[in-house]
């Protein structure tokens, strides 16, 4: 399973990197906002920094609606650096770009995916992750999980290459569950991923240990 971090914050993407299990990035306009990046350049710009950082891949999100703006919105970030995806959003233009971009091997991101029938359509038009919003499933009292499990049978009947990526992760539980169901990537914010690292268990092993090796010194 694929470890992405969804942020913009570029002190949590390298504690993400030092800890030496970053897959990746997923970020959009709403994240770059919250820490006070506005502005084309500045968007651009700060894409190109976190791509610095990381060694996989950064899905940059397209603002526009129609496909020619999909398409040249899309073309500019591809140019930035060699590991931005083109995040679509999962509507009839945005598969028609997916199918544009693929077709030109440049990866792309279907976002804001809530069926079945979504991820079909973008898995046959070449993308190269899909993304389940989850969390945001779980907001209406919908199963997210459910989807997850879902997306996987109908991709491995047909075998498509399409990546599972977990977005919309609130929680530790999510990534387990998810890892659980065969998801290729998770997404979602530092606290998830380090809420793996803790167990009492692990604490109190380890307060013993110490003590245990301090009474002979």
């Amino acid at each position: 399973m694929k470890f992405f971090i969804d942020t913009a914050n570029l002190d949590q993407i390298k504690e993400a990197q030092d800890l030496g299990i970053l897959d990746g990035v997923t970020t959009n306009p709403s994240l770059m906002a919250k820490e006070g990046i506005t502005g084309t350049n500045n968007i651009l710009k700060h894409y190109v920094d976190i791509c610095n950082i990381v060694d996989g891949d950064v899905s940059a999100e397209v603002i526009s609606t129609d496909f020619d703006g999909m398409v040249r919105e899309g073309e500019a970030l591809a140019d930035l650096h060699d590991q931005i995806v083109i995040k679509l959003p999962m509507i009839k233009d945005g598969v028609k770009a997916c199918k544009y971009f693929s077709s030109k091997g440049i990866k792309t991101n279907v976002t804001l995916v809530f069926s079945p029938g979504q991820a079909l359509l973008a898995a046959k038009a070449g993308a190269t992750y899909v993304s389940p919003f989850i969390g945001r499933l779980d907001d209406v009292s919908t199963d997210g999980l459910n989807l997850i499990g879902e997306i996987r049978h109908i991709y491995d009947n047909y075998a498509f290459e399409t990546q599972i990526l977990a977005a919309s992760i609130r929680h530790t539980m999510h990534i387990i569950d998810c890892a659980k169901l065969g998801a290729d990537v998770m997404t979602g914010p530092l606290s998830s991923i380090l809420g793996l690292l803790k167990h009492p268990l692990t604490d109190i092993g380890l307060e013993k240990f110490l003590a245990d090796y301090n009474k002979g010194n």
